[in-house]
């Protein structure tokens, strides 16, 4: 069903790479900052693994596509942006990387967390990175229960100072059976620009772009938002 009005105000991305909240809900950040909302972003790698120049060092690659992640959340209207810097191809849903997550939330605290499903999809098994769905995991765990409990994660609480916080709700990106719609059809054109300043990462930008606005199209209409519009969809978890 489409996102109806709601009285979110601060929501915080975490994904695993940079570029993955741009495919998966870049268009869903534009609009909600365009209604005042404030959106922070969480990258749990730098990213080092992508692109395929060899002749560049991965340490460089991690540099380039921060910069190519800030540039992009700022089209988009995010400025607030976390590195984790975990390897890339490495990610697993750790302790610490619950706790990592947890410390974000606990300092951003965020109404709502959109992350990546930690379910694999068989239908579309490029959007199920082994980094997408441990990121996934340990997003939900740092939701539920570690950012909640003050008995988590006990060093952020005792020698940072940081307070439970508990999150409303949660978006699921790429899950075969989203259930909450979002009209991006004024923003999708902000999405494919701040896709395309991940410039190390394609090389025929407008065939993505165009494979882009079919799905977005696609999205739209199977979820009944009539002829023209381009929409995002979630899976929303329910977690208070």
């Amino acid at each position: 069903m489409p996102e109806g009005d709601d009285s979110v105000q601060r929501i915080l991305v975490v994904v695993a790479h940079p570029d993955d909240c741009d495919f998966g809900c870049a268009g869903s950040t534009a609009r909600w900052t365009s209604e005042g909302r404030e959106v922070s972003y969480c990258i749990v790698t730098d990213g080092d693994a992508g692109g395929s120049d060899r002749s560049v060092t991965r340490a460089d690659v991690a540099q380039l596509r921060r910069r190519e992640q800030t540039a992009a959340a700022a089209v988009v209207g995010v400025s607030d942006i976390a590195f984790l810097g975990y390897a890339d191809g490495k990610v697993q849903s750790s302790i610490e990387l619950r706790r990592d997550i947890t410390r974000v939330i606990r300092q951003r605290k965020p109404q709502r967390v959109v992350t990546q499903s930690p379910e694999r999809n068989y239908q579309r098994i490029f959007a199920s990175h082994p980094d997408h769905l441990a990121a996934g995991e340990a997003a939900l765990c740092a939701v539920y229960p570690d950012s909640r409990n003050p008995f988590a994660h006990m060093e952020l609480l005792e020698q940072e100072g940081l307070e439970p916080h508990t999150v409303e709700e949660v978006y699921l990106m790429a899950m075969m059976q989203g259930d909450t719609v979002v009209d991006i059809t004024g923003t999708i054109d902000r999405k494919l620009e701040a896709l395309r300043c991940h410039a190390s990462q394609y090389d025929n930008f407008e065939e993505l772009a165009a494979r882009l606005r079919e799905w977005a199209r696609l999205n739209a209409e199977q979820n009944h938002l009539g002829e023209g519009r381009s929409a995002e969809s979630f899976l929303r978890v329910p977690t208070t």
